[in-house]
């Protein structure tokens, strides 16, 4: 599967388009990794938990939209924008979209 964000592929004609796909993942930050994350704002520096928890939910984002765009009878993604939010009461939560649309390739 290819992805990308450009509109089209070089050297490869597009011959369908099967629509937009889109994959979300919500992600919880648990109380351990949100400590960890307050100990480094107050200190300075990267935070490591979160910089994984981000990672991880965008990964899996862009597997859910990639099997979604199989399902579809696709074999390549173009245009592909990727959001984030913050989530929840406490801004707990992180929300990250990937979508694009899922076409039929040479």
């Amino acid at each position: 599967m290819i992805i990308t964000t450009t509109p089209n592929i070089e050297g490869r004609a597009i011959r369908a388009y099967k629509g937009l796909v889109v994959g979300e993942v919500i992600a919880g930050v648990d109380v351990i990794k949100d400590i960890a994350a307050g100990l480094t704002n107050f200190f300075g520096g990267r935070s490591k938990s979160y910089e994984d928890e981000l990672i991880n939910a965008r990964s899996e984002a862009i597997h859910e939209m990639e099997n979604r765009a199989e399902q579809m009878g696709a074999n390549a993604v173009v245009g592909v924008d990727i959001d984030y939010e913050v989530l929840g009461t406490g801004n707990n939560m992180l929300m990250v979209t990937v979508s694009g649309t899922a076409v039929l390739v040479d």
